[in-house]
């Protein structure tokens, strides 16, 4: 039976709700690309893939799917990503493929774990409604710093509970100047 791996480096590892995943997440997962660098529709700014990322080691689960597109549609279900977007935003790699470039030695990595297939989230960058722009680390502290009541909770919760090893240059920032730094336990 081929696993699927599911990679994950934000909201997926503490919040799966119904993605069928194993129950534990891993923190071994390949190398990936990712920064704070969407804003979201309930005004979080949430980790994407983008090449001017830093690399930081991703978190991967066991799927509980032995079939590929499977997969890749409750994985686009759990993102609340529209059918008609599942093709550009959730993205998926199996055995004897290339790597993708922002996600690094994939194929590596599956092999010495025996994963037949990995499946992943590909927003891109989002910042004041306009897709693909990447928001400075200003502007996105500027913007958190700014958020109030139910939308300010809800943006903190996903920075302080995104894994510990998803230490990026915004992170960091956002840390030194909100305090917003990591909680070990799920909300």
């Amino acid at each position: 039976m081929p696993l699927i791996a599911c990679l994950g480096w934000g909201s997926l590892v503490w919040d799966p709700r119904d993605l069928p995943v194993q129950r534990q997440w891993f923190t071994d997962g390949p190398f990936v690309q990712v920064e704070f660098l969407r804003q979201s529709r309930d005004g979080r700014m949430t980790l994407v893939l983008h090449a001017s990322a830093s690399a930081v080691r991703s978190s991967w689960a066991v799927m509980d799917l032995t079939v590929l597109d499977e997969a890749k549609e409750a994985l686009r279900k759990r993102e609340d990503i529209p059918e008609g977007n599942a093709t550009k935003h959730i993205r998926a790699w199996s055995e004897g493929e290339t790597g993708p470039g922002l996600i690094l030695d994939l194929p590596q990595w599956a092999e010495s774990r025996g994963i037949a297939s990995a499946v992943w989230t590909a927003l891109p960058p989002k910042f004041n409604e306009e897709n693909r722009r990447v928001p400075t680390v200003q502007e996105v502290v500027s913007y958190l710093s700014g958020l109030t009541g139910r939308t300010r909770d809800s943006a903190e919760q996903y920075i302080r509970f995104a894994p510990r090893q998803i230490d990026t240059p915004y992170r960091r920032r956002i840390e030194t100047a909100l305090r917003w730094t990591p909680l070990a336990t799920n909300p």
